[in-house]
């Protein structure tokens, strides 16, 4: 990756010649002096005051050396523009924005290091002797050596912040799409994922399908903030909600983003179970398009199982309905819908005669009325109890569908 040309760092074309031998000198002094260097800014800056054998020491310590080097390379040879150590250091900003950590404390660690490099290696310029002017202008060239690695890793830092929003939204999108797989979902592969993906994982989740709408994006940014993962670019759009039945940290992005439109919230489920809660958020969200569920607003799949369990084989459904209400079909269409009505309402009454005139608001002796013509249709079937299941879930598969149209 090529690392920004340096621009406003300190320049001294005039500057003394360096003695020779002090440049050989402070590299033999190089490491000690880094050993040094990387105690104070341990000492100093607290985000690096870390156990040295992991990574982040180790890119500490790589760090120190190389800008302890960078100065002694522009001793040996001032035209040196130090381009592979700058490239380092634009790596090293690129990786602070891309684990979510702040530039300061990079930054501080430089000031902090290049003062005590200074120190050290400019009490090793006084004592050999040198002209004030030549340790003045050794002063002006560690300036100019932290400058242009802070430099580096500013311009890293920044590239990183452009690139860091859409990739944390691609390994979201990954993430997604693992948990919404068929089949099973392991549980560490989630947790690999959604370390990158700067995710908690949470114990439960539910899925939110959504009807479709024109473009929304900066109304969506709310449920991302909230720790939702969100895929508005598939069919239907989805969301991944975390601890949906937690806190309510959710509720207002939620309501936020959706602005009237309808959705279907599939149950609860373990985070490894999400495709399962998309099935049935989907299904939903089909129904409430045909009208078998309410057409607006927020339908939880949770409040309409049965519903969802009759339509989850429709051919199936379609098979039961053509057998166990073939007796409806000798009578005309309005006889039918009376008919169908009054036994479901009988059915679900527990046979009761008035309870069926109260939610009909009918006369008793309507209902009574009717009753007789439905003994004549089905006979001894209407006291079967396996057949009053199968009528029950077929009438209201019917009534349903009536609602619909």
């Amino acid at each position: 990756m090529a690392v920004p040309a340096q621009h406003g760092v300190p320049d001294r074309p005039g500057m003394p010649p360096m003695p020779p031998e002090l440049a050989e000198l402070l590299r033999t002094q190089l490491a000690a002096v880094a050993d040094q260097v990387e105690e104070e800014v341990r000492r100093q800056v607290p985000e690096y005051a870390r156990p040295a054998d992991g990574a982040y020491g180790r890119n500490l310590r790589a760090g120190v050396v190389q800008a302890l080097t960078l100065f002694v390379d522009h001793i040996a040879d001032p035209r040196d523009d130090g381009g592979a150590i700058a490239a380092t250091y634009y790596e090293l900003g690129r990786g602070e924005a891309l684990e979510g950590r702040s530039l300061d404390a990079l930054q501080s660690a430089l000031r902090v290091g290049g003062l005590h490099a200074w120190r050290l290696m400019g009490r090793t310029a006084e004592e050999l002797g040198l002209d004030s002017t030549v340790v003045a202008a050794l002063g002006e060239l560690a300036f100019r050596t932290v400058h242009e690695v802070a430099q580096a890793a500013a311009a890293g830092y920044a590239e990183a912040q452009l690139r860091s929003s859409d990739e944390l939204e691609r390994r979201r999108r990954r993430l997604l799409d693992l948990l919404l797989e068929d089949g099973p979902v392991a549980l560490e592969a989630v947790q690999d994922l959604a370390h990158g993906a700067r995710w908690p994982v949470p114990r439960t989740v539910a899925m939110v399908a959504l009807a479709a709408a024109p473009d929304r994006r900066e109304e969506d940014r709310p449920l991302a903030a909230a720790g939702a993962l969100v895929d508005m670019g598939s069919r239907p759009p989805r969301m991944l909600v975390p601890d949906p039945d937690g806190s309510g940290r959710f509720g207002r992005a939620f309501t936020l983003a959706l602005r009237g439109r309808p959705a279907a919230i599939g149950p609860t489920v373990p985070v490894t179970e999400a495709a399962q809660s998309l099935r049935l958020a989907t299904r939903a969200l089909g129904l409430m398009g045909r009208g078998l569920l309410p057409r607006q607003g927020v339908v939880r799949c949770a409040d309409h199982l049965s519903t969802l369990l009759l339509y989850g084989d429709e051919p199936l459904l379609e098979r039961l309905q053509e057998r166990v209400l073939a007796p409806l079909d000798t009578v005309s269409a309005g006889q039918r819908d009376r008919l169908a009505e009054t036994l479901l309402a009988w059915l679900l009454s527990g046979s009761n005669v008035p309870d069926v005139a109260v939610r009909l608001h009918i006369h008793p002796q309507t209902v009574r009325y009717r009753l007789r013509q439905l003994e004549k249709l089905f006979g001894d079937a209407l006291h079967d109890p396996e057949t009053r299941l199968d009528l029950i879930l077929a009438l209201r598969a019917e009534s349903l569908r009536t609602r619909q149209n």
